[in-house]
């Protein structure tokens, strides 16, 4: 299997236990929809290696306790920490029309309704206090916050992503510092080297 052809499920935060079982987290929005899986790819030296599930058990927050057939041990489990698990697009469940996998759209044309075409979609930062799309625009990045009020829709015929920017952010990657910015930062530099 590729990896290209895959999503990222989640991976193994640590060992369960001493026969063999892990605790896997698994991000994504709906953990649930994933509870009847019979196996997953692991990423094990670059290359994406199937693994059959035995049982899981799911926990709080995304988190399930799984056995995989052929891990018995501890030590074998230990071996798989930190393991990213895979699974092929295809089993990604359907979204509504006017929703988009974030993969779907890497790539594609962004286009604001005031500033028209803007730049390629780059790719997803998912941090803890938010989601940001990074977009080349005039030579640089520029993130924007994911939000069904900012990405609108996506045109998968056109490979267009509609956004609405809020106001201000644009002028952000736009407009130079001001000079007297410059000053009171060089400013504030030398009282720290004081």
């Amino acid at each position: 299997m590729n990896i290209d052809a895959c999503f990222l499920l989640g991976y193994i935060v640590k060992t369960h236990g001493v026969k063999g079982q892990v605790v896997a987290f698994f991000d994504v929005d709906y953990p649930e929809d994933y509870e009847d899986l019979e196996s997953v790819f692991l990423e094990q030296q670059g290359r994406l290696v199937p693994f059959f599930i035995e049982s899981m058990e799911p926990q709080q927050k995304g988190r399930f306790i799984i056995r995989f057939e052929d891990i018995k041990t501890i030590e074998q489990a230990e071996k798989l920490r930190n393991t990213s698990l895979y699974l092929p697009l295809n089993e990604l469940p359907e979204l509504e029309e006017d929703q988009f996998y974030f993969h779907e759209v890497i790539g594609y044309q962004v286009v604001d309704e005031n500033h028209g075409k803007l730049g390629l979609v780059r790719e997803f930062y998912d941090l803890p206090q938010q989601q940001l799309m990074a977009m080349d625009y005039q030579g640089q990045e520029m993130l924007i916050p994911v939000m069904d009020e900012i990405l609108l829709r996506a045109d998968h015929d056109a490979k267009v992503l509609h956004v609405r920017l809020p106001e201000g952010l644009l002028e952000v990657y736009t407009e130079p510092a001001r000079p007297d910015e410059a000053d009171d930062m060089d400013d504030e530099q030398e009282e720290e080297k004081a």
